[in-house]
């Protein structure tokens, strides 16, 4: 009956308009329990990227290049939460993973782009430690508040160029296989394998995008830094070296915090044939969760004009 039925569907070209996302399948009798720390770390997320947004707006001190790089970041943590978690937590306790084509695609799309533009601050959040650390008597004068403005709305549009041809080779592709996504929420490949077409196209173009974030991100990133380190070992003080490598530090633990998950969830993806599917999910969920919810607490513990104004906030000294 259900080979009749795909049948069918592949000679009349009917589409699914319609999937169901399952959450975290072998997990369903655990659903409530998963749950918990989703839904705690998305409260943590939301009021932690918030407070730290809020700070950095109100306080004149921290009107610098890299709290306004700082403050793009968390906004984009709270984006890339939002897009996920709440359809997660929708599935966890109601069952209600059903979800439009239109809808999943708006998803992926949010999800992707919001990573992209991530990554790209991150790269600006490098550029402005060398500029910081080897030019510092031209810090103000090459990242004026105008120039930032550009590059927030530079990297923005690049992100959002490189992820939108997606949506139309997802829209070209005709979904007559299952509708039954086991995941907690849409991703490219994920949905375009569900295609009756030829996806070569997609995949190549989802090769070329992870290429473009190796190439013109993590590289770049990892050149300014060997260059930061450089510079800090000539410096002939010892507390000025443990000072620079000081205002690096939160920077390196989000670095690390962004890319790490990724790249170990891609590995598992690739090699981890024999791990079980709910864990891949598990760990694709640890790369979209953990990051937003540790960026305001790192930030909030290392840096010292954030933690006073955060204190002030809570605890106003009474005159």
């Amino acid at each position: 009956m259900v080979s009749l039925v795909m049948l069918t569907l592949n000679h009349t070209g009917v589409s699914h308009t319609v999937f169901h996302l399952l959450g975290i399948p072998g997990l369903e009798d655990q659903h409530v329990w998963v749950s918990i720390p989703f839904f705690i770390s998305y409260i943590i997320t939301l009021l932690g990227n918030s407070l730290l947004i809020f700070t950095i707006l109100t306080k004149r001190s921290l009107h610098e290049p890299m709290y306004l790089f700082l403050c793009m970041l968390a906004g984009a943590d709270v984006v890339l939460s939002t897009s996920t978690v709440p359809q997660a937590l929708a599935i966890f306790w109601f069952h209600a993973g059903e979800i439009s084509l239109d809808r999943c695609i708006t998803q992926f799309f949010m999800i992707h782009c919001t990573f992209l533009f991530e990554s790209g601050i991150l790269l600006v959040m490098a550029f402005d430690r060398y500029i910081a650390i080897c030019y510092p008597l031209r810090y103000t004068t090459i990242l004026t508040y105008t120039r930032i403005g550009k590059i927030g709305v530079t990297t923005f549009l690049k992100s959002f160029c490189t992820v939108f041809p997606i949506i139309f080779l997802l829209k070209r592709l005709t979904f007559c296989h299952n509708n039954i996504i086991p995941h907690t929420f849409c991703v490219h490949i994920g949905l375009a394998k569900y295609a009756c077409n030829d996806i070569r196209v997609n995949i190549w173009y989802g090769v070329f995008v992870l290429l473009s974030i190796l190439v013109l991100d993590v590289v770049p990133i990892f050149i300014s830094y060997v260059l930061i380190l450089r510079a800090i070992f000539s410096m002939p003080s010892q507390d000025a070296r443990r000072k620079a490598l000081n205002t690096c530090g939160s920077h390196v633990c989000i670095i690390i915090l962004f890319y790490g998950p990724g790249i170990f969830t891609t590995l598992t993806q690739r090699f981890g044939r024999h791990i079980p599917p709910h864990i891949h999910i598990l760990l694709a969920n640890v790369n979209i969760l953990i990051p937003p919810m540790l960026n305001p607490i790192i930030y909030g513990i290392k840096t010292k004009q954030i933690r006073e104004r955060v204190a002030h906030v809570f605890f106003p000294k009474h005159k």
